[in-house]
């Protein structure tokens, strides 16, 4: 220890001497642990265990008793000995602290939690609440035991809900508290003290790091989280060593012990392998949770996510369906369908679903603002005016309802209300490129071309690569006369986005307007290779070989 830690360093009455410096650290990396995870706080739990049965050796039941009696020789039980008692208040206090202070960021409050994250807490019977929670502590043992049916999220009806004691899930509770009933009798009875420290240490371990998820203390917000076994598995891990130890002293063939043993490590390493391969892809994670929880609505709504991002509507609409069927209450699947129908133009069935979403959930913006939408399509465009300042209302800073409701305003020629709510889009979120660009065009159409230059040159500040908007901008220029800037800001985007057929076409009208015919003949004829239909390219590529062949004429004259 440095020297000028030794302030740190204090002295029991028998001269044995401890340092706080050590136990004031371990309350410092607990905090930090906190930070990543909530959990990460019962470390200090378990570093209290371990000082008082591994260093001190402290007889458990002893103690137990000499309390329950009152007796005044609690330093022959070790409680005193070597600084443990100051060292264990010490972690308690520091534990106390880190808690208040977590409780005061979260708004001196519990998050909220809904019926769906954890069902058995809003149970109104105290026994239906008791007995289920008692059967997640055993799926969480039965994990630890065997790793084989792992989900990202068992919410939702993954684990229907035991509601009477003829459910034959009861066996599974009788068995968890027959093993920790005999454990906890071995640990605190058994003759041997060295067998006792192990199984208190190994039982601690197991217990303490999971008692914030054991819903005891406060609601949590899930069923069951493989991710709060992790820091249980050293206890298991350390029971299950003891347990081999005592089973190879008494077995009479050891080889077959032996094996049997690396056969289950082997298993679990291939089974973590596997684990490990199916979180490296998030459709191979959804995927292997369908199997495990093929109730459980959020599974297939995310298995649906992943088929919808990747362009698949038709196998994804079958697993949105699927996750209302399942939670009817469901209104992100449902937003979701209603999406992928209105861009299948089912337009009335999606308005069925999007009305029902706000329905249940009212301040549900995202779903406000997709039904405006589709009742824009629809041509009710009062009432998508009011979806979505309704949408708005629920969420102030929304920029993409503004610019949809813009396009709303375009649509019936209110072109203020159109400018000011897509400038209201760009104040929100400044790279919002649409937005931007429906300004430039609607100032550019309505024969506001100052204005839209102005527009246009603001927003290639804020996004300077973007290829539309250099598009849009160079428009407006060429309208304005200015050909060899409108010419650099075609050609600039025509580098970022090559196979665009609009942009050779408008930079063939720039050149056919300022008299480089052969520049234009060039473009005009990418443009319709890219694009064959492109409206008006035809015409305007017809009308410059007339031209050209004039010119040859006139020439040859």
């Amino acid at each position: 220890m440095p020297k000028d830690m030794t302030f740190f360093i204090l002295t029991d009455k028998e001269g044995h001497t401890f340092s706080v410096f050590w136990v004031l650290m371990s309350v410092v990396l607990g905090a930090i642990a906190m930070l990543c995870k909530e959990q990460g706080i019962t470390i200090l739990g378990l570093n209290a265990v371990f000082d008082a049965l591994v260093i001190n050796k402290i007889n458990l039941l002893e103690l137990i008793r000499k309390l329950l009696y009152k007796d005044k020789s609690l330093e022959n039980a070790g409680l005193l000995r070597k600084g443990l008692l100051f060292r264990i208040t010490l972690l308690m206090c520091g534990g106390a602290g880190i808690l208040y202070i977590r409780w005061r960021i979260m708004g001196t409050g519990p998050p909220a939690f809904t019926e769906v994250d954890n069902p058995a807490s809003f149970a109104d019977s105290l026994f239906v609440r008791a007995i289920n929670y008692n059967y997640y502590y055993s799926l969480n043992a039965w994990l630890l035991l065997c790793p084989w049916w792992l989900c990202f999220d068992w919410s939702m009806g993954c684990i229907p809900l035991i509601k009477s004691v003829g459910d034959w899930r009861i066996i599974a509770l009788a068995a968890l508290w027959f093993c920790l009933i005999g454990l906890i009798c071995q640990a605190l009875c058994s003759e041997d003290s060295h067998k006792r420290r192990i199984l208190t240490l190994g039982l601690g371990f197991l217990i303490i790091p999971f008692l914030p998820a054991s819903n005891l203390f406060f609601r949590v917000g899930f069923v069951v989280a493989e991710r709060v076994i992790y820091l249980p598995s050293i206890g298991y891990c350390i029971l299950f060593t003891y347990g081999f130890s005592l089973l190879s002293k008494q077995a009479k063939k050891k080889k077959i012990l032996a094996v049997a043993v690396l056969g289950i490590l082997l298993i679990n390493v291939m089974r973590c392998a596997l684990r490990s391969s199916q979180w490296r892809s998030e459709e191979q994670l959804f995927r292997s949770a369908l199997s495990v929880c093929p109730l459980n609505a959020k599974v297939h709504y995310n298995v649906g996510k992943n088929l919808a991002d990747k362009g698949n509507q038709s196998a994804a609409i079958k697993y949105y369906r699927e996750a209302v069927r399942l939670n009817p209450k469901y209104v992100h699947a449902m937003n979701n369908l209603g999406n992928i129908l209105k861009e299948r133009n089912e337009l009335h069935e999606a308005e069925e679903l999007l009305s029902l979403a706000v329905q249940i959930q009212p301040d549900f913006a995202a779903a406000w603002m997709n039904l405006g939408i589709v009742q824009n399509s629809l041509r009710r465009f009062e009432e998508a005016e009011q979806s979505y300042w309704t949408a708005i209302k629920h969420r102030k800073k929304y920029p993409d309802c503004y610019y949809n409701l813009g396009r709303l305003y375009a649509d019936l020629n209110r072109h203020i209300d159109a400018l000011n709510a897509w400038r209201n889009a760009t104040v929100l979120k400044p790279e919002h490129s649409l937005a931007w660009n429906n300004m430039i065009i609607l100032l550019d159409n309505t024969g506001n071309l100052a204005q839209a230059e102005a527009v246009g040159r603001e927003a290639l500040e804020l996004i300077p690569n973007d290829h539309s908007l250099m598009f849009s901008l160079a428009n407006v220029l060429g309208k304005s006369q200015k050909y060899k800037e409108s010419e650099a800001l075609f050609l600039k985007a025509i580098k970022a986005n090559p196979n665009a057929a609009s942009y050779h076409g408008n930079l063939a009208v720039l050149y056919h307007r300022w008299g480089n015919l052969d520049l234009a003949k060039k473009h005009y004829e990418v443009s319709l290779k890219l694009d064959p239909m492109a409206p008006g390219t035809k015409e305007n590529y017809n009308l410059l070989r007339r031209k050209l062949e004039q010119l040859q004429k006139k020439g040859g004259a």
